[in-house]
């Protein structure tokens, strides 16, 4: 399920240019798009974290997993700049609401096994996140059209999900919190957990939405390469995730998560300081590495939390974590209108410094 909703985001963030240029969209207007995919996404999260706590994660997991598949088709025939923003609205919720069910059915898995296994799923998140971008490198490089590769890709995916849902698997259901507020503000460390979560996502929804837009504005590459700059990003957090769990274990949480964040600032500065192809990549890669730690542990202590059920604390880290993940990119947009692409990825080391600053919250203590 991480790898086939990675997937389909990795496909729609690689060929942003190319819809942009499809529907001829200025910066604002891009950002204003990636605005309103954003709201659908908040709208979904809590929602969707009180259907997994009431009918268990991984059934809601599923149901969300056959809409998300066939998302894309709805994407690439969108005949005009309204239907599209309808459907962005649509792809938002959808994808936010399982990126809710399917972390939280994880977080059950991880308890049972008793051994952190979180960075291992969102390392599966990367891996068809890259796989994604890959597919539009390929695509952009020999001119295959958006509606044949979306439309192409989203039968692909149906396909899978549907063999994937048909196997059995249930988790638990929580029906104890029926009568409580369908969204829940984070409070106290969870607030804390909250806003690593929100730099964390900002920085990945940057880097997703815009880095194509970067590469070809800063080192005038063309669509094809333009895709690989979220491409090496996606590996890069996939590998450090794949280890995360023993990274965790050997030095803690809190300063596992120190060092990934002066990563995530060392990588952005060299992107932000060379205009070199190979070394945007070179930065880019770092700031996976870095950033790629973070919202698993984020995910992890949120769904541990003492106070707040599974679904709900979840949910509410998510709707400010993922809705970084989606509020930030408008905001570069409207930064990159009024100044350069590369002025308005400065905010990433800012955030980097500021993982740093509330790293201590993620320890649950």
């Amino acid at each position: 399920m991480f790898i086939l909703n990675g997937a389909v985001f990795g496909i729609w963030a690689s060929r942003i240019p190319a819809i942009a240029d499809k529907h001829n969209l200025s910066p604002t207007a891009l950002g204003l798009l990636l605005l309103v995919m954003a709201l659908g996404a908040v709208a979904a999260f809590a929602l969707s974290g009180r259907a997994a706590d009431h009918y268990g994660a991984a059934t809601v997991t599923k149901y969300i997993a056959i809409l998300n598949s066939v998302i894309l088709a709805l994407i690439a025939f969108a005949p005009s700049i309204w239907m599209l923003a309808i459907s962005m609205v649509i792809f938002g919720a959808i994808t936010g609401g399982m990126d809710v069910a399917m972390n939280a059915w994880a977080a059950e898995v991880e308890r049972k096994a008793q051994r952190p296994l979180m960075s291992s799923f969102h390392a599966m998140w990367s891996f068809g996140a890259g796989i994604g971008a890959g597919s539009s490198f390929l695509s952009a490089t020999y001119y295959v059209n958006i509606s044949t590769q979306f439309t192409s890709s989203a039968i692909v995916i149906l396909i899978i999900t549907l063999f994937i849902t048909a196997i059995p698997g249930r988790s638990k259901q929580n029906k104890t919190h029926n009568n409580a507020p369908i969204y829940v503000l984070p409070k106290s460390s969870l607030l804390g957990v909250a806003i690593i979560a929100f730099c964390a996502s900002l920085s990945e929804g940057v880097i997703a939405d815009w880095s194509a837009i970067f590469l070809i504005a800063v080192a005038h590459v063309s669509d094809g390469d333009a895709a690989l700059g979220y491409a090496v990003f996606s590996i890069a957090m996939m590998a450090m995730r794949l280890i995360g769990g023993q990274i965790v274990h050997q030095f803690g949480t809190t300063k596992t998560a120190r060092l990934a964040a002066l990563v995530a600032m060392i990588g952005s500065f060299i992107a932000l300081t060379f205009t070199s192809f190979s070394l945007i990549l070179v930065g880019f890669g770092l700031t996976g590495l870095g950033l790629s730690i973070i919202m698993p542990l984020a995910f992890s202590r949120a769904a541990n939390d003492k106070n707040v059920s599974q679904g709900a604390a979840i949910a509410s880290v998510a709707t400010l974590g993922y809705g970084g993940f989606l509020l930030g990119p408008p905001l570069i947009g409207f930064i990159a209108d009024i100044s350069s692409i590369r002025t308005s990825f400065l905010i990433l080391p800012v955030l980097a410094l500021l993982i740093f600053a509330f790293s201590r919250f993620l320890s649950g203590k």
